[in-house]
């Protein structure tokens, strides 16, 4: 069964980032990128506005994924103008072929929920 956990530590955060990006580019990761990735989680994870989880498959690391929270001007289908950007899901080749990602994207989602948003966007990554 698959799981979401919540990552708050930077390190953990930075550990999943790096995996992502060298399997998708096939590459490490500039080390400008990578200090602007810190950059980037040290001020948006605390103030509330980024937060990044963990997937578990039976106990097992197996992926991750990441939600960015935003206000857009209320509407009559989101009168609170709360919206959330489901973005950074990875999960890792040996958990491939399967359907960890849409389980991971339907957890993201009721997270998102759970946290007030009536508006919820995917940003795929682009290989």
């Amino acid at each position: 069964m698959v799981e979401l956990h919540r990552l708050a530590v930077l390190p953990s955060v930075m550990r999943w980032r790096i995996e992502a990006l060298r399997d998708i580019t096939g590459q490490q990761p500039h080390p400008r990128l990578l200090a602007a990735n810190r950059i980037y989680f040290r001020e948006h994870i605390p103030d509330g506005s980024y937060a990044a989880f963990m997937a578990t498959d039976d106990g097992e690391e197996c992926g991750c994924g990441g939600i960015r929270f935003f206000d857009a001007p209320p509407s009559t289908d989101n009168p609170a103008g709360r919206c959330a950007c489901i973005t950074d899901i990875y999960v890792r080749e040996a958990f491939r072929n399967g359907d960890i990602a849409a389980r991971i994207t339907h957890l993201l989602t009721e997270e998102a929920r759970k946290l007030g948003c009536g508006k919820i966007y995917i940003d795929p990554v682009k290989g």
